[in-house]
Order: C-alpha cells, then sequence, then structure tokens
C-alpha cells in the first residue's frame, strides 16, 4: 500500500482507508482490509461503528491510524470532551490519531471548538485534528485560530463525477499543506458512474491496465496531489478490490482520457442547501427511484 504525507503533521498515512459510514457487515471485511494495507481507518460519533471499528483494531492499535468525528451539536468546549472522551471509551483506544469535526456550525464560534480539539491534544489524547465537509472560507476561519495545532486535513466528497471541490477547495488545501480525505470515492455506487461515462473510457483502460472498474476509478482519486480515499466495502471481495486501486497508476494520458470523457458535475451552493434541508426519508426516495430512469437522465441528476 502507497503512502502520502499527512498536511503537515510529519506522518504517513496509507492512501486507501476504510470508511465506516452506513457499516453494517461485521467484523471480517474490515480484518481483511487492514491486513491488506489499508491501516487507515474512520468512523464517527454518529455513525454508530466505533464500537466495531475498536474491535477489529484493538489487537494491532500500534499498527491502525485511526479517525474519528465530532457532530456538530457537540462542538461547545465542555461538550465536544465528553464527545471524545465517549469516542475513546467505544474504541477502546488512549489516544485517537485524528479528530474531526463532521461539518461546520456556525452558531458555535469556531475559537471555542478549535480551542476544545487543542486541549486534547496537549493532554495526549489526540495527535491531530482535521475538519470535514468545509468550504475553502470555512477552512480558513478554522486555521485562523487554530494556534500551534494545524489543521491537517478536511473530508470531504470527491469523485471523478463529483468535482465540486475543484473550483477553489482543492487548491486552497494543496497550498496549504491540508490532506483531502475523499469520502464517496465510488459514488453512490459504481453503476452511477457508469452512467456518466458514455464512451466507455473506463472499461477501455480496464481491459488495458488488468485493474477492475472501481480500482481505475478509485486511482483516479489518488492521482491527485494530496488525495486520500476511503471508500467503503460492506463483503470482503469488495474490500479486497477496494485495497488493490493503490501500488500503481494510471498514465498521465490516461488520466486526461478520463478528465476529457467523464461527464461530471461540481455542486453550487444552492445544491448544498437543498441537501441540507431535504429530508433523509425524501432523499432516499428520490436516490431509489433514479435506478428507473433513463442512463442519459440518470447521468443528469448525479
Amino acid at each position: 500500500m502507497l503512502q502520502k504525507k499527512l498536511g503537515s503533521a510529519g506522518v504517513l498515512l496509507p492512501e486507501v482507508g476504510i470508511g465506516t459510514a452506513d457499516y453494517k457487515a461485521g467484523p471480517g471485511p474490515l480484518r481483511k482490509g487492514l491486513e491488506r494495507g489499508a491501516l487507515f481507518i474512520d468512523t464517527a460519533e454518529s455513525y454508530g461503528t466505533e464500537t466495531i471499528v475498536g474491535e477489529v483494531i484493538a489487537s494491532i492499535r500500534s499498527q491502525v491510524f485511526l479517525a474519528t468525528k465530532v457532530s456538530p451539536q457537540n462542538f461547545r468546549r465542555n461538550d465536544l470532551l465528553r464527545s471524545v472522551d465517549a469516542s475513546l471509551r467505544r474504541l477502546r483506544a488512549e489516544v485517537i490519531d485524528l479528530v474531526q469535526l463532521h461539518q461546520p456550525n456556525p452558531a458555535i464560534p469556531i475559537e471555542e471548538t478549535i480551542g476544545a480539539l487543542s486541549e486534547l491534544i496537549d493532554s495526549g489524547k489526540v495527535r491531530f485534528m482535521g475538519v470535514s465537509n468545509f468550504s475553502a472560507a470555512q477552512l480558513e476561519a478554522a486555521r485562523r485560530v487554530s494556534g500551534r495545532h494545524e489543521i491537517v486535513s478536511n473530508q470531504v466528497r470527491y469523485n471523478i463525477i463529483d468535482r465540486t471541490i475543484e473550483s477553489d477547495l482543492m487548491k486552497y488545501c494543496q497550498a496549504n499543506r491540508i490532506t483531502v480525505i475523499a469520502y464517496s470515492p465510488l459514488a453512490r455506487g459504481l453503476e452511477r458512474i457508469l452512467d456518466c461515462d458514455p464512451k466507455n473510457s473506463i472499461e477501455s483502460l480496464a481491459k488495458v491496465t488488468g485493474k477492475s472498474a472501481a480500482q481505475i476509478v478509485l486511482n483516479w482519486c489518488l492521482c491527485r496531489e494530496g488525495v486520500v480515499v476511503i471508500p467503503k466495502a460492506s463483503t470482503t471481495p469488495h474490500m479486497i478490490e477496494n485495497c488493490g486501486a493503490s501500488d500503481w497508476r494510471l498514465t498521465d494520458a490516461q488520466v486526461a482520457l478520463l478528465d476529457a470523457n467523464i461527464q461530471y458535475r461540481k455542486r453550487t451552493a444552492f445544491d448544498a442547501l437543498l441537501r441540507a434541508y431535504t429530508p433523509q426519508s425524501l432523499r432516499q426516495v428520490g436516490l431509489h427511484a433514479l435506478k428507473y430512469l433513463p442512463k442519459n437522465l440518470r447521468r443528469r441528476l448525479t
């Protein structure tokens, strides 16, 4: 497994990690991913997966880079300290490598939240601080008050058909040595990505390289400077397949082919607002309905 630098932290991170949002498959696939070198596992207090993550990594804790997230309603100092203590208990850990703020909460001063994270780093309970779903402006505001403990990462949605962060956030992170941890690097499923590939470029490259379509798509992300990925997998074969996205690279010409032929979107502020205020149940109905639409229409709604 190839590794990349984690921001300015001075440590290396496996470039393919393991995401655990909505994970319900038991310890087997997670253990297989760790065995294959994906020794970077990401969870969150809101996922309900900290307990199984703690169980799986207990015997190899020193080898694993462990990341979790604090929910925005817990950004007050005392709430955040209690939240991280609870995560430590569920994770069976004495220290968490990376604690991330799950998404911005403008109702709570960022100075208070970052200050609490700094306290946890000073106490030895946390090694590094990061954020998730922060815009460039929100990240800059957090960095201005971070003091001597720098923000080393921003976990955001990024994949070959959703390149929203390329407008400004990716450049900001690269310029300031902040690692992009890409969640949903396979979008909402490989079939959604293939909908956006009218020229079958991914399939063609899979034949040329001997890699799977999923590995091609993940490696496209890894070709970007300062980007690591945390795909999810609910089966052992899929976990093994994801790990096989590392240790090789698409050529510049192959990346350029995908950039030219894959139809992608960049979400607007309105998209984000709509997503934030649409009930989860309604979003799920909409996602379910998409698979019944013609491919060319699904492509426009990706």
